[in-house]
């Protein structure tokens, strides 16, 4: 049986500013909404593509100095932006994919989470956009 490890440290952008170092999860899911086609005198539902609704959520460290987390997002709440994140810092290639959701939207920002004795992490989604991926 054919196995494969692969460690995550992948390389994370938003609005083109590297918060690589900021974050310690993502999950980038592509969703295609379904659309029911089910017609009369069908005996199983039956779907169609619609429109893409792609979310990526991140973990971040929030850090509230300049070019860092909070800096960042403030301004993007409510707007579209552009996120790329891929695999790993090397170069961008068929085992090493740059992901970019052009147009996603950046709904809430949580400010505080705080906890006694604990790093204060932040975990936001982008939704929508356009997703393209690049393999050069």
């Amino acid at each position: 049986m054919a196995t494969s490890t692969y460690l995550s440290n992948p390389l994370v952008t938003v609005n083109a500013v590297d918060l690589t170092d900021q974050c310690s999860a993502a999950n980038l899911t592509r969703v295609i909404e379904a659309l029911e086609s089910t017609s009369f005198g069908k005996t199983a539902r039956t779907y169609v593509g619609g429109l893409e609704n792609s979310t990526l959520t991140l973990t971040m460290y929030n850090s509230f100095a300049a070019t860092e987390v909070y800096s960042t997002l403030a301004a993007l709440v409510g707007t579209a932006t552009t996120i790329t994140i891929k695999p790993t810092s090397a170069a961008t290639s068929a085992t090493n994919p740059l992901s970019t959701l052009t147009g996603c939207y950046l709904e809430t920002l949580p400010i505080i989470n705080a906890s006694l004795g604990a790093l204060d992490t932040i975990d936001i989604t982008f939704t929508g956009g356009v997703y393209t991926v690049a393999t050069s």
